[in-house]
């Protein structure tokens, strides 16, 4: 099979149609082998129905449901699994990405030796405050935080190579964030190509404004994944031993002062220096505490996977 068209959807039951006989088209006119995998994420309207009237119509066509909105990470991971194509294209089922840009996609994947290629909404029809303004600010930050030279992450028109898909895990809301999964999994062959962007020709959005909090939250996450989750030592010991060498640094000089410049002063107790010396120093090995106990788990679950390797290896041998 060539391809394997992931499309996570919820209420868009105006839309799917139409958007399947667009796909359609192209494949037929490319010769493409292909499937269409509609991902209904707890859809309320009448979107199933129209996925199954789709499949009854076309053999290449399949249906995957939620019964309750789980988000598009995990119906993107649904759709991941279930996919049989050389290239996987992800999708949305909106009407505002554009099948026709399918088979350069495609090309690009095979033919340049790309393991992901992402695509850039250079001209956008949507509001410039509450859309295209945050989005900049959002790629902007995401580009500095993960060294990924993308303009546009959240745009839902991508194409995989198929090995990419399955070994990532796209949870939580890390949708926005699949190239940085996919280099992070040692696919750094990441491209991206100006697509088409559409009006939204049904409906309405279904995300609001809470998605930029959201994924700011999911980038600092992603970012301190990426570069402390192999060595939490390295940033929870330099904190703990930063604190601990400001609580000493008080204390030493607490200490001195007491003995021998001012003695019949007032009480250690009594003066702010003592707690905040007592207050980091308690912050400082928590936080040493904190990054051993992190640097136990790491190296713990990579002593489990290797001995799973070594079992599947052992048991694939001759």
């Amino acid at each position: 099979m060539n391809l394997s068209i992931v499309i996570p959807l919820l209420n868009e039951e105006e839309s799917l149609k139409e958007l399947h006989d667009w796909i359609a088209d192209v494949m037929q006119s490319n010769q493409f082998l292909y499937e269409i995998l509609f991902i209904d994420d707890g859809s309320t309207d009448q979107s199933w129905k129209v996925i199954e009237e789709l499949t009854q119509k076309n053999e290449n066509v399949k249906g995957i449901r939620f019964h309750r909105n789980f988000g598009k990470s995990q119906a993107l991971h649904a759709g991941f699994k279930m996919a049989q194509g050389d290239v996987i294209i992800t999708m949305d089922a909106d009407l505002q990405d554009n099948p026709e840009e399918i088979p350069e996609l495609y090309n690009l994947i095979l033919q340049e030796d790309f393991d992901l290629i992402s695509g850039w909404k250079k001209i956008r029809y949507d509001s410039l405050i509450f859309k295209n303004m945050p989005s900049k600010l959002f790629n902007w930050a995401a580009r500095i935080t993960s060294n990924v030279k993308l303009h546009d992450f959240n745009c839902g028109l991508k194409a995989f190579r198929k090995d990419v898909v399955k070994n990532i895990e796209v949870s939580g809301e890390m949708h926005r964030y699949i190239p940085v999964l996919a280099k992070n999994a040692g696919y750094s062959n990441i491209g991206e190509k100006v697509v088409k962007h559409q009006a939204r020709k049904y409906g309405k959005t279904k995300f609001g404004a809470e998605r930029f909090i959201h994924g700011l939250l999911d980038l600092i996450t992603i970012w301190f994944v990426s570069k402390f989750g192999k060595r939490p030592m390295h940033l929870f010991g330099a904190l703990g031993v930063l604190m601990f060498i400001i609580g000493f640094g008080f204390a030493l000089y607490l200490g001195i002062d007491k003995l021998f410049i001012n003695p019949f002063g007032r009480l250690l107790s009594e003066r702010p220096q003592f707690y905040v010396s007592l207050t980091a120093m308690i912050i400082g090995t928590q936080f040493f505490l904190a990054g051993f106990l992190g640097e136990i788990m790491v190296r713990s679950r990579v002593n489990v996977q290797r001995y799973t390797i070594s079992e599947e290896l052992n048991l694939s041998s001759p």
